[in-house]
């Protein structure tokens, strides 16, 4: 099923296609393909005379294979979108082509941005004038989302932040909050290459000579916003940074306290071990084997080795 958007009074109309006949009587501005199978290919084919090949959706990085246009006039870009998922956030590519006035999308998953859109373009009359105003709303939508999306891992990370420098960090909590700064850096960094993807594809829209007077100047909006973000995924990346380098330091000053409790204990115990060294000695002369106070004498010297050291340090406060 093919979702075809036309404008009606100002609105964008949306109708789901499931046949050739409809898309043959459509006025389309907008047709997004979500997953097309072949045959809804052909149909666009037989339509509107473009092809749209299989691997339209590569991962290929280069500009020149991302952004382009066509001798015949179509334009080509493809561009990453973010879902902004709790479970498995991801970026998703998208494949645009701009032919004869109507806008082709083709992707593998629905969008946030593109539901975000249509939903404002049924609200707000007068919202998209034709298919370039479709995509650079597409942008701004975009925009939009990924500033949301830093604002929940603001959120996040002053809660990471509240557990972290406001109490006593044991290696459980420590592991949490670990997995939790993990998690929000791994966002922060797909936001980030979103947001750079969505720069270069408004870059090369302006550079094309394509856009009209106000929608030149709306794409510049829509970079001057994306230089605001970026500047705000550093500062992230450093509150990132610090919360994992406290965290890090948190679980070493617990390790620490094992191993100068274990250290502690060693040195406790080597006088006591030097003292039945002693008398494990087998010498003919030893003046306290043949008296009876002997045995304990050596007990007591051996507990009282052991507690002076244990007293020592806690004075000291080593053993906190």
């Amino acid at each position: 099923m093919l979702n075809v958007f036309a404008l009606a009074n100002g609105r964008l109309v949306q109708e789901e296609i499931d046949n050739p006949e409809a898309l043959a009587r459509a006025l389309p501005v907008w047709v997004d393909l979500e997953s097309p199978s072949p045959m809804e290919k052909g149909w666009i084919t037989a339509r509107f005379g473009l092809t749209i090949p299989d691997d339209i959706v590569d991962d290929d990085l280069e500009e020149s294979a991302r952004f382009y246009e066509e001798d015949n006039g179509e334009l080509h870009i493809r561009s990453d979108f973010l879902i902004d998922d709790d479970v498995a956030p991801r970026n998703v590519r998208v494949a645009f082509i701009l032919k004869d006035g109507v806008l082709f999308s083709v992707h593998g998953e629905d969008l946030p941005v593109f539901r975000l859109l249509r939903l404002r373009a049924r609200r707000i009359p007068a919202l998209i004038g034709d298919a370039k105003d479709v995509l650079l709303k597409l942008y701004d939508a975009d925009a939009e989302y990924s500033a949301d999306a830093l604002e929940g891992i603001y959120d996040s990370l002053e809660r990471v932040s509240a557990r972290v420098l406001t109490q006593d960090v044991d290696d459980r909590a420590a592991g949490a909050a670990l997995s939790a700064i993990a998690k929000e850096e791994d966002l922060n960094g797909r936001i980030r290459r979103n947001v750079m993807d969505t720069r270069r594809a408004v870059s090369f829209m302006m550079r094309s000579r394509m856009l009209n007077a106000e929608q030149f100047e709306e794409a510049r909006q829509i970079l001057r916003d994306i230089d605001s973000l970026d500047s705000h995924t550093a500062f992230l990346f450093d509150k990132i940074n610090f919360l994992m380098d406290a965290t890090v330091g948190f679980i070493n000053i617990n390790q620490n306290k094992i191993i100068k409790i274990f250290s502690v204990a060693s040195v406790a115990l080597l006088p006591p071990t030097l003292i039945a060294s002693i008398y494990g000695m087998n010498f003919k002369h030893m003046p306290e084997l043949d008296q009876a106070w002997g045995y304990p004498f050596a007990v007591a010297l051996m507990v009282a080795s052991v507690a002076a050291p244990f007293i020592y340090f806690r004075r000291k406060g080593w053993l906190r």
